[in-house]
């Protein structure tokens, strides 16, 4: 049995220790307590807190003054890091505000350090230096003939590459500072990665005295033990504006030893418009209110901080509530002190919650009748309405057609068919959506018949298959771990492994009239990548399955994928769904949940899965209760207190018409349907399934090829080509001048110049134009013929921003 040293022990003791002081404006806590170094090359992160009150504390680390009362033992840079200098003794002085402090430091084994051990310390290393990144040697070729694992996750394999490949140059213990790891990293010999290591810092002392002790992959010292978590200081800070925050963070090791890691890990901020990161984990916040995520990583470790920005002073009436949706909203708001926008009026409630809804724009008639009716519940009865229209079948059976992968090529024409109809009929029917997962997961039989199994051609093996489906149904993305542990993420690639396992019994049987059924029986345990060893089957973050008696182990799944006690499964739909009316997720990307990637609104996001729950995964009440929330319907129109405010949905946002909503739009405002080929004449582009059938509308539209589960295939960006398009293509001027089309209509009836402005307003603004409007375009009907002034019109309002994008 190993005894923790006294530099162990005297560690793991002061890390739960604090030193408290208190100055004119609040206490002061210096943090650790005490200070312990067991090598040359340890340093220690020194946080200075003032406690402002019951809410607020600031960073004082850079503005204390520090003091070491014996320099020769001890250093400390203005940043507050610590790093050893000789055996010994002593102490840190810590002066802020007339107030003094001291912290004990304990230098033990500086002159005889424990051996360096290339799992725990050197690894790190390369990974803060980004010689093991993606764009260096972690990927998958390596660079010049020099690969290493991806964030180092198989030390094992970078260990044999620098000891024993190129020759053994890379590693020459006889004469270490001749080693190339040595030379290029510090680019004392021409490196093409340029220089990774400043040459007589730390990292670079580490290595040579790495490879001077012989090069070893670990050693038996107390000292290296395996890693098993790291913490970080604070896990979560207010800032205004301007202001810092010094993030530290600690390893643990099976031992319970405790170490700073802070110079070695690394920082990461997902939203750095809020606030940014700096190598040494020295937080800035800028000026936009919000929330940003730290993400921190050391060794496979993750580790967050969530860093909240609010406006400070900003007070405003809290507006009304139409249920939990805007009390949630109402609160981070108030929280952050930004001022929810105005609702917005009929007319742009009734354009947004069609498009929104049906992926279809009112008719001028159905617009003059809503804008004309007074009653107080007319958007409540609007919503119903439309969740029972046949056109919310055909928008919501597209969008999952695309997400589940209905590439005709792929999956063939009789295999798109079957899955749109069986997806009609389950929103026909509105089937709970864990019923509509279980059939997508538990499905055999002919693929060409009425439901989902032509997905299970486009997911061709295991590993696929689990990749699709964590994605798609649990909003996780784990393809990272296929290769090499999820670098911001728990998933290993044991968890990538075990969940293949439950799709490895599913099999594709040719039939005699040349069709495929899904064949799902027995199954097996694939062995880990690395090791070799069988994997158990289990699902992600689960105990190993039970699989005994089962003949379909997806069905094992679907019981723990659909149970109440599923932590991903309601969340990913709720979150889906969210993103899809308001322009933005909770969670960004929508389908990439994890804790180091947290919910903008997390109270939210909780409350919208229980919801789900609660309406037993009936999507339509899901969807009734959000649409019929303020915050749905809060007006696109920015205050100027909450024009940067892109995360907390105090305004709506603009969203780009999907290919085949916009395209609709168009032959319904011209009134001159579009002719596809092979199709009747008067199918919508929402009810076509033959995703390869040409279109350069469809193409520079963005409409996706189905080649992923992922909804950002489908491009939302406006593009030059786009707006070109609107401007000049025949397409568009042929709908336009068409003999039976709209203009031609309205030309030729007895209505007024005026009549016949509003016509085309309600018609694709589905709002009566302004004042300013009539009077800035009645000219033209004196100047050009009725329908020559008819049709600048129109062709100058579907050039439009309002008419292109939904808000």
């Amino acid at each position: 049995m190993n005894v923790p040293s006294f530099t162990a022990r005297l560690a793991a003791i002061v890390s739960l220790m604090v030193l408290w002081g208190t100055s004119a404006q609040g206490e002061v806590v210096v943090s650790p307590a005490a200070v312990a170094f067991d090598s040359p090359e340890a340093s220690q992160q020194i946080l200075v807190t003032q406690r402002l009150d019951a809410t607020r504390t600031n960073d004082r680390t850079r503005e204390a003054t520090y003091t070491i009362a014996d320099a020769g033992i001890a250093r400390i840079d203005p940043r507050g890091l610590i790093r050893p200098v000789a055996d010994g003794r002593t102490e840190l002085i810590v002066a802020f505000e007339g107030v003094e402090q001291r912290v004990p430091i304990e230098v033990d084994a500086f002159a005889a350090p424990r051996r360096v051990s290339f799992r725990n310390e050197i690894i790190p290393l390369l990974t803060k230096a980004r010689c093991n990144s993606g764009g260096c040697h972690g990927k998958a070729e390596g660079q010049n003939g020099f690969m290493l694992s991806i964030f180092g996750y198989d030390a094992e394999g970078d260990y044999a590459a620098l000891t024993q490949e190129g020759r053994g140059r890379r590693v020459q213990i006889a004469t270490p500072d001749r080693s190339l790891l040595f030379l290029k990293g510090s680019a004392r010999m021409p490196h093409g990665g340029g220089r990774r290591i400043a040459p007589g810092v730390y990292q670079d002392q580490l290595l040579l005295r790495w490879i001077a002790e012989g090069a070893t992959f670990a050693t038996d010292d107390e000292g290296d033990a395996l890693t098993i978590g790291i913490e970080i200081e604070p896990k979560e800070h207010i800032l205004l504006a301007g202001e810092t925050q010094q993030i530290q963070v600690t390893a643990i090791d099976a031992t319970g030893r405790r170490r700073c890691v802070t110079t070695e890990a690394e920082f990461e901020s997902n939203a750095e418009f809020i606030a940014v990161v700096d190598p040494r984990g020295l937080v800035e916040a800028g000026t936009t209110p919000g929330e940003a995520v730290i993400l921190v990583r050391y060794l496979g470790h993750v580790s967050s901080c969530r860093i909240t920005l609010p406006r400070p002073g900003v007070t405003f009436p809290r507006p009304a509530e139409a249920n939990f949706v805007d009390r949630l909203v109402w609160d981070k708001l108030q929280r952050l002190g930004i001022e929810p926008s105005e609702p917005c009026d009929d007319a742009t409630f009734l354009r947004r919650v069609s498009l929104d809804t049906i992926g279809t724009l009112p008719t001028a008639e159905e617009a003059r009748a809503f804008l004309e009716d007074a009653s107080p519940d007319k958007r409540a009865r609007l919503v119903d309405a439309l969740l029972a229209r046949p056109e919310y079948v055909d928008y919501w059976s597209m969008r999952w057609l695309d997400i589940l992968r209905a590439d005709q090529l792929a999956v063939t024409p009789q295999g798109t068919v079957a899955m749109q109809r069986w997806l009609k009929r389950h929103f026909a029917e509105n089937r709970p959506y864990d019923q509509f997962a279980r059939e997508l997961l538990t499905v055999q039989g002919n693929t060409s018949a009425e439901g989902p199994g032509a997905f299970y051609k486009v997911v061709k093996d295991p590993q696929e298959a689990a990749e699709s489906i964590s994605q798609l149904l649990l909003g996780v993305r784990i393809e990272c771990a296929k290769c090499h542990h999820h670098p911001s993420e728990r998933w290993t690639q044991a968890d990538h492994v075990g969940f293949a396992n439950f799709f490895t019994g599913v099999t594709l049987k040719n039939l005699p009239n040349g069709e495929q059924a899904i064949v799902a029986q027995g199954g097996k345990d694939l062995p880990h990548p690395r090791t070799g060893e069988l994997v158990s089957t289990q699902a992600l973050g689960a105990e190993a399955a039970d699989l005994t008696g089962v003949t379909d182990r997806r069905q094992v799944l679907a019981d723990w994928m659909t149970s109440p006690e599923n932590p991903f499964f309601a969340r990913a739909i709720a979150n889906r769904l969210w993103t899809h009316y308001f322009g933005r997720g909770l969670v960004e990307p929508m389908d990439d949940l994890r804790e180091t990637n947290p919910a903008t609104n997390e109270p939210l996001l909780q409350a919208l899965a229980q919801h789900l729950h609660e309406v037993r995964f009936d999507l339509k009440a899901f969807t009734r209760t959000l649409l019929n929330s303020r915050v749905y319907q809060l007006d696109s129109a920015a205050k100027p207190g909450n024009a940067d405010d892109v995360q907390n949905f105090s305004h709506a946002y603009f969203k780009s018409l999907p290919a085949e909503v916009l395209l609709d739009a168009i032959c319904q405002v011209t009134g001159v349907p579009e002719e596809f080929n092979g199709w009747p004449v008067g199918y919508r582009a929402i009810q076509v399934w033959d995703n390869r059938m040409p279109s350069y509308f469809f193409t520079i539209f963005g409409r996706p090829v189905r080649a992923s589960v992922c909804e950002c295939e489908r491009s939302s960006e406006p593009s030059i080509a786009q707006a070109l398009h609107l401007l000049n293509a025949p397409e568009i001027t042929s709908k336009l001048t068409h003999r039976k089309g709209r203009i031609r209509q309205l030309a030729d009836s007895p209505r007024t110049p005026t009549e016949i402005i509003d016509d085309l307003y309600l018609t694709a603004l589905s709002r009566f134009p302004t004042n300013d409007e009539r009077t800035l375009v009645l000219p033209i009907f004196g100047e050009l013929e009725r329908r020559e002034a008819a049709e600048d019109l129109l062709w100058a309002i579907l050039n439009t921003r309002e008419f292109v994008f939904n808000h």
